[in-house]
C-alpha cells in the first residue's frame, strides 16, 4: 500500500522536520536579537497570510507548472529563506521571509496531498493520510528537538533547516512515478459556509487565533519563563504529543455524541490548562511542561472536531468548498492572532499569552452554547465520521468524504455519493 509512496512519504518526513525546526528557531533567535513582542508577532501573522495566498493560488502554479517542476522551486525558495533569515536579522526582512516561506509551504502541500490522493483509492485513502497524519506530528516533534544541537543565534540551525528542506527536493527529483493529475481549484464562499454551519465557522476562526498565537509565541513564553533551549524544545514538543494523542479519542466520542458537547469539553481543558500556565511557579518547569501537554490536548484537536461538525450539515456535493472555506477562515484567525496576542504580551507579559488563548476558548464556549440552543445536532445517519474530517481537516487540498471511505462507491456512474454515516500539515 505505502510502497508507491514511499518516496514521496521521506521527502514529507524531511520537509516537516525543517519546518518545525524553523517553527521554534525563529522565535527564540528573535526575541534573543532583541525583537519586541510584535515584531514576533507579526512573524505568525506573515506566515499565515503567505499561507493563506498560497492555498488560494498555489493550485494556479501546480497546474501551470507540474507538480514535480513546482515542488522543487517551492523547496528551493524556502531553504533561501531559511538561510536568508541568519543573514539579514531585522524584523522587517524577517517579516517577508516568513510570508514567503508560508506561500512555499502551502504550495508544496498542495503538492503533497494531490500526489496522495492520486497514489490510494477509495479502499486506502484512509490509511495513507493516517499515516502522512502521524509523519507530520512526529517529524515536527524532531525537527522541534533539533533545538538543543547548537546556539539559536548561530547560523548552524539556520543552516540546517535549509539543508533539510533542500534535501526533501531529492525523494521527488529522482521518483520513477508519473505525476499526479492537475488538482481543481476551489474557490470558497464564507458567507454560505457560515449559514451551513456558524459554529464550524466561529470553532476554525478561535482555533486559528489561539493556536496562531501559541506558535508565533509560545517558544518565546517559555523563554522568558527562563526555559533552558532543550526545555524549551521539550515544552513546545510536550504540547503538539498532547494534541496527537487527545485527538481521537475525542474524535471517537464527538462520533457518539453532539460533537458541540466535545467541543465545549476541549475549549474548556484548552482554557484551564492555559490558566495553569499563567498562574504556576516559574521554578515548576515540569508542572508547565506537563501543562502545556494539557493544553496541546484541548486546543489542537478543537479544528478537527469544528470541521467534523460543519460537514454533518453539509450536503456531500459542497465537501470539497467547506473544507477549502475553513482552513481559509482558520488561516485569517492565525493571521490576527499572533499580532493580538503580542500586543498583550507588550502591555501585560508573558502570561498574557495564555491570557489571551483562555479568553479566546471561553467566548467559544459562550458561543457554541448559544448555538446549542438554537440548533438541534443532526441525526446520526447525517452525520459524517471523525475519522473523514480528521483527513481533510489536515490538507491543503481537501478530499471529497466519499472519497476516504473504506468501502468503494456503489452508485451508478453519474450520480452523487449520499453522506456516509459513519473526517486535511500544519499547518502547519
Amino acid at each position: 500500500m505505502l510502497a508507491p509512496i514511499a518516496a514521496l512519504l521521506f521527502s514529507v518526513s524531511l520537509l516537516l522536520m525543517g519546518i518545525g525546526l524553523q517553527g521554534t528557531l525563529l522565535p527564540v533567535s528573535g526575541n534573543m536579537a532583541g525583537f519586541s513582542s510584535v515584531d514576533l508577532g507579526l512573524l505568525g501573522t506573515a506566515y499565515f497570510l503567505g499561507f493563506m495566498i498560497g492555498c488560494m493560488h498555489g493550485t494556479r502554479l501546480v497546474r501551470r507548472s507540474g507538480h514535480i517542476r513546482a515542488y522543487l522551486a517551492m523547496t528551493s525558495l524556502a531553504a533561501v529563506v531559511a538561510l536568508l533569515h541568519a543573514l539579514y536579522v531585522e524584523p522587517v526582512a524577517w517579516w517577508i521571509f516568513r510570508a514567503t516561506s508560508g506561500y512555499c509551504f502551502a504550495v508544496l502541500y498542495i503538492v503533497i496531498e494531490s500526489w496522495l490522493n492520486a497514489r490510494s483509492n477509495n479502499k486506502t485513502r484512509g490509511t495513507v493520510f493516517s499515516v502522512y497524519t502521524a509523519i507530520n506530528l512526529t517529524v515536527i516533534t524532531v525537527g522541534q528537538m533539533m533545538l538543543v544541537l547548537a546556539d539559536p543565534q548561530s547560523f548552524t540551525l539556520f543552516a540546517f533547516a535549509a539543508i533539510l528542506v533542500s534535501l526533501s527536493a531529492l525523494p521527488i527529483a529522482f521518483t520513477g512515478s508519473a505525476s499526479p493529475e492537475q488538482p481543481e481549484s476551489v474557490h470558497p464562499r464564507i458567507a454560505k459556509l457560515f449559514r451551513i454551519s456558524p459554529v464550524g465557522v466561529a470553532g476554525c476562526f478561535a482555533v486559528g487565533l489561539a493556536n496562531g498565537a501559541f506558535w508565533a509565541l509560545g517558544p518565546i513564553f517559555a523563554q522568558t519563563e527562563g526555559f533552558s533551549i532543550s526545555e524549551i524544545a521539550a515544552f513546545m514538543s510536550a504540547v503538539v504529543l498532547g494534541g496527537a494523542l487527545a485527538q481521537w479519542p475525542l474524535g471517537s466520542l464527538s462520533d457518539r455524541m453532539d460533537r458541540r458537547v466535545v467541543m465545549v469539553a476541549a475549549a474548556a481543558i484548552a482554557a484551564l490548562a492555559a490558566t495553569l500556565l499563567m498562574i504556576v511557579d516559574t521554578p515548576d518547569k515540569l508542572l508547565m511542561v506537563i501543562g502545556g501537554a494539557v493544553f496541546g490536548a484541548g486546543a489542537f484537536p478543537l479544528y478537527t472536531l469544528a470541521v467534523a461538525h460543519a460537514n454533518d450539515f453539509a450536503d456531500a456535493s459542497d465537501a470539497v468548498e467547506v473544507s477549502s472555506g475553513l482552513l481559509l477562515v482558520y488561516s485569517a484567525g492565525a493571521a490576527i492572532g499572533p499580532l493580538l496576542a503580542s500586543v498583550s504580551r507588550e502591555v501585560a507579559g508573558a502570561p498574557s499569552l495564555f491570557f489571551f488563548t483562555a479568553s479566546v476558548h471561553v467566548v467559544l464556549i459562550g458561543y457554541v452554547l448559544w448555538r446549542m440552543a438554537q440548533r438541534m445536532s443532526p441525526e446520526p445517519e447525517h452525520r459524517v465520521t471523525f475519522s473523514e474530517s480528521a483527513i481533510a481537516a489536515q490538507t491543503v487540498l481537501s478530499i471529497e468524504p466519499a472519497a476516504v471511505s473504506s468501502e468503494p462507491e456503489q452508485e451508478p456512474e453519474g450520480e452523487p455519493m449520499p453522506k456516509t454515516s459513519g473526517d486535511a500539515g500544519n499547518a502547519t
